[in-house]
């Protein structure tokens, strides 16, 4: 079983930026897919900025020269960013942390593994 536990989320004005973390533990690899995917009430999830197993990263064309993905490795276990900057009022949602063993490719809702979600509030 894998456990990701996100933190990070807050209010902010817009402009203003937020780093979002994901801390995995259990049978997870730094190989594995990962990737931030954000959901709004009554909308489908969104990905946001994503990194399969050959750390290739994709990025929605929304988010794209705003957002910034990364990952450490401390004791063979992935801990994944999410550094978003210039935020704005559309970028409000919940924002999850997702995980798969599979090699996935873009930024799809297809991740087995999932964070409980953490909330970013952006105002005008």
């Amino acid at each position: 079983q894998v456990e990701l536990v996100e933190s990070g989320g807050g209010s902010v004005q817009s402009g203003g930026s937020l780093r979002l973390t994901c801390a995995a533990s259990g049978n997870i690899i730094p190989t594995f897919s990962m990737g931030w995917i954000r959901q709004v009430p009554g909308k489908a999830r969104e990905g946001v900025a994503c990194m399969d197993t050959i750390d290739t990263i994709t990025y929605a064309d929304s988010v794209k020269g705003r957002f910034t993905i990364s990952k450490d490795i401390v004791d063979n276990t992935p801990i994944l960013y999410l550094q978003m900057d210039n935020l704005k009022p559309d970028d409000t949602a919940v924002y999850y942390c997702a995980a798969d063993w599979r090699h996935l490719e873009g930024c799809r809702n297809a991740y087995t593994y999932w964070g409980q979600g953490t909330q970013v509030t952006v105002s005008s």
